[in-house]
């Protein structure tokens, strides 16, 4: 029985859609670290929202984790690299509470032009303070956007709706997007210069830790708003109350913020500051939505191999796993296969698809094959955690694709580039099981069984001979044998398939025989 833990506080929805799919889920929240570690190798996934922080101490007790999966879109408080490195999945919801967050952030714009709480606080107190309240109409206003994902481009479409003129810097909107948005694609130092007012829409990082600093704010306007309803830590808080008290900022809205709870803050009791406690995401739709999608989203994962928004493992999605489902185990097989052959490092690898594989998803094909080629050098590697380890262990890694299948429907080909040399190997699919068509330049059709034997040999006769009487005395059972060769007289290859793993005394035997160049014991 597939099992989850609901670790964080979230709509009982997520609870029933688990119940309805079949899947064993257990509500237990405000779990400390070491109560989670005590128990959460009892599971295959583990949902959370914000408190609940699965580090690396937790990703290596969860011996059966398969799926972290956040409600909402902010994943800062899951170690990634860790989950990555133990080949487990983490998704987030990106879609589920874009238009709340969109939303708050447009009325905690508006609320600073308007200065709205301050108006509202002292008319309930007994004044009428109208005059000290003139605020600024936002039309014509120009609104810079610091990160134009699927939330930043919600913004965009409501300020453009406001008859604001609106600049956006994100590096990965392209051209084409920005036109199709209606905003203009700017570098960040010149939206800091030209913009009247800032929202921050961006995920935090490295590179985007405290992007809106000292320096940033220097260059700004006299009279600009900031709005933050993405990342506290996004922002200076201590040179934003400087540049508040001096007036240079005429107003600045947060929802998040660096520490959070948030129940000492600088800027807490500065003028023309507005705070509300990280409610970008809380409505009574978006509650829904996140737990919804993420219980649909991990139950998908853990019954049928379905991936949606995953941030480390390519998509696919359910209509498609079926189809694909062949085709990687095709790719992890010839993956495995190269990888127990190899003597010498890897520097690239090429993955070609060919014919109406093509046409399909090709990353979780290339993802498997990598996990086969590095599983004989790695104790702990599957189709999460291969390409990180590619990338770190410095392997190129290239995809191509051609609608010509070299006489086949379909045709997988792995090209390898070692120091001194370069080596091919390809495959298919007869009848939806793998097939090997090629190893290292020798064409054969073979199939793949959990143990077999690779010989590589000098095509003269007797070799048959030999090696089925050195197994047969070695009481290991033939139970299939291929074979493929260059030219006559030439280059050979041979691979048994045997009933029980072939040991290395046997393989040392083999070796013995005359015309026998190189044997391995393959597994699969």
């Amino acid at each position: 029985m597939v099992r989850v833990l609901i670790a964080d506080k979230m709509s009982d929805e997520a609870r029933r859609i688990f119940k309805n799919r079949g899947v064993d889920v257990d509500v237990i929240t405000g779990l400390s670290k070491d109560e989670l570690i005590k128990i959460i190798p009892e599971y295959d996934g583990l949902a959370v929202r914000s408190s609940t922080r699965p580090d690396v101490d937790i990703i290596a007790a969860a011996t059966n984790l398969k799926v972290i999966g956040r409600a909402g879109i902010g994943t800062d408080n899951i170690d990634k690299k860790a989950a990555t490195a133990r080949g487990v999945v983490v998704m987030n919801t990106p879609f589920g509470n874009a238009i709340t967050t969109a939303e708050h952030a447009i009325a905690l714009l508006l609320s600073c032009a308007r200065q709205i709480p301050a108006a509202s606080n002292r008319t309930q107190a007994g004044e009428w303070p109208k005059a000290d309240f003139k605020g600024i109409e936002l039309f014509n206003k120009t609104l810079g956007i610091i990160g134009c994902g699927n939330i930043g481009a919600l913004v965009a479409e409501r300020a453009l709706a406001l008859k604001m003129k609106v600049i956006a810097f994100d590096p990965y909107l392209t051209p084409e997007r920005a036109v199709d948005l209606g905003v203009e694609k700017v570098e960040l130092e010149d939206l800091f210069k030209r913009a009247d007012a800032i929202t921050l829409h961006t995920p935090l990082t490295d590179g985007t830790r405290g992007i809106v600093s000292r320096e940033a704010l220097a260059t700004t306007k006299p009279g600009l708003i900031l709005v933050n309803a993405a990342r506290g830590a996004l922002v200076d808080e201590v040179a934003l109350k400087e540049f508040l008290d001096s007036g240079h900022i005429r107003a600045a809205a947060l929802d998040v913020f660096e520490i959070e709870p948030a129940k000492d803050n600088p800027l807490f009791g500065t003028p023309n500051f507005i705070a509300t406690p990280h409610l970008g995401a809380s409505t009574l739709e978006a509650q829904e939505n996140v737990a919804v999608q993420v219980a649909e989203q991990m139950a998908d994962y853990l019954l049928s191999g379905a991936v949606t928004n995953a941030l480390n493992m390519p998509s696919i999605s359910a209509e498609e796993a079926p189809r694909l489902k062949p085709f990687v185990d095709l790719a992890e097989k010839l993956g495995a296969m190269t990888g127990q052959l190899l003597e010498d490092p890897i520097e690239a690898v090429e993955f070609c698809y060919m014919g109406d594989v093509a046409k399909l998803n090709t990353k979780p094909m290339t993802a498997a094959a990598l996990a086969g080629l590095l599983s004989p050098m790695m104790s702990e590697v599957n189709m999460v955690s291969a390409p990180a380890i590619a990338a770190d262990r410095g392997i190129d890694v290239k995809e191509s694709t051609r609608d010509d299948a070299e006489n086949h429907d379909n045709l997988v080909k792995l090209i390898i580039h070692l120091k001194d040399k370069t080596l091919e190997v390809s495959g298919t699919l007869y009848g939806g099981e793998p097939r090997l068509q090629s190893l290292f330049g020798v064409k054969m059709d073979a199939g793949f069984t959990g143990n077999m034997l690779y010989v590589r040999n000098e095509d003269k006769p007797g070799f048959i001979g030999a090696l089925g009487g050195l197994l047969g005395e070695s009481g290991v059972n033939i139970a299939t044998f291929f074979l493929g060769r260059d030219e006559q007289g030439g280059r050979a290859i041979c691979l048994v398939s045997v009933d029980e793993p072939v040991n290395a005394e046997i393989e040392q035997e083999v070796r013995g025989i005359g015309q026998v160049k190189f044997a391995k014991a393959l597994n699969f």
